[in-house]
């Protein structure tokens, strides 16, 4: 499932090849033609992202609410010289009346047109967002300090943090040093406050980027004289799908565990576990 940052670099995106224009609207699959047609004709004002949400802002306060979901896309293609006819289950199409940019969205979870109130009830429902300037960490330390339940499981959870998945939430566990089954209320508040400012960093760079890279200058693959990471998810990482290998830190093997139907991934040595009368 796309992290944060992949949702927040697809925004900026869309509002580049469409912001302020007029666009046609279609759903060539069909199950969104009805609010197609009413958004059809219209102009895109704006899109941006909180969390794993997508919303395209047409005038009166109308949404497009998107969510990719785990095999969702929204490929954006602009500075076109014609537009092609759609392939495959295209749910939404967005094309510029000049048609010299497009976008299709296929397999998405969720695609639908919502009003102000539900867009904000949308986000209502999340925790802040690291990548969006106008996030702050307190709500989420709220949430943390008064729970019970493994850190690693608190970071994914979208009602904690927006936007962090599985590569984000065993990155960050790893440069802090933390076990992810340690409970989120043996956390002091400037241990978690540190490790949202990373959080910020990191995902801001993926926005940048398009990809995740979490490894420090001196753990590079030039730095260590090691072959570059080769992985369908790209960037450098340190535990992330690496069970097995040598940590690049201290050399212990990388290992794996389930937790709440995801892997886990951490070093037992850089990452010990908890024990209660060595709270940080």
């Amino acid at each position: 499932m796309p992290e944060g940052h992949t949702l927040h670099r697809l925004a900026g995106e869309l509002t580049a090849a469409f912001g302020g224009r007029q666009v046609r609207v279609g759903s060539p699959q069909g199950r969104f033609a009805d609010s197609a047609a009413l958004l059809d004709g219209g102009e895109v004002e704006r899109a941006e992202a909180w969390g794993k949400h997508l919303f395209v802002a047409f005038p009166a306060d109308r949404f497009v609410h998107v969510h990719l979901g785990l095999y969702g896309h929204f490929d954006v293609h602009a500075g076109v010289e014609d537009v092609p006819d759609p392939v495959g289950q295209v749910r939404l199409r967005l094309v510029t009346v000049a048609a010299d940019a497009y976008a299709d969205l296929r397999g998405a979870t969720t695609c639908e047109l919502v009003t102000r109130e539900q867009r904000d009830t949308v986000v209502e429902r999340s925790g802040p967002d690291p990548i969006r300037p106008d996030s702050s960490w307190e709500p989420a330390w709220e949430r943390v300090r008064r729970s019970r339940a493994p850190i690693g499981g608190l970071l994914m959870d979208q009602s904690v943090i927006a936007g962090v998945g599985n590569v984000y939430r065993a990155e960050l566990l790893f440069r802090h040093r933390m076990h992810p089954l340690r409970p989120g209320n043996t956390l002091r508040v400037g241990r978690f406050r540190e490790m949202w400012e990373d959080l910020v960093v990191l995902m801001a760079e993926g926005v940048r980027t398009g990809r995740i890279d979490t490894v420090r200058p001196e753990h590079t693959p030039e730095a260590m004289g090691r072959p570059p990471r080769v992985d369908d998810h790209g960037g450098e990482v340190y535990v992330y799908r690496r069970t097995g290998q040598p940590c690049h830190v201290c050399g212990a093997g990388v290992r794996t565990e389930v937790l709440l139907g995801r892997n886990l991934f951490w070093c037992p040595r850089c990452q010990p576990r908890f024990r209660s009368r060595a709270v940080q």
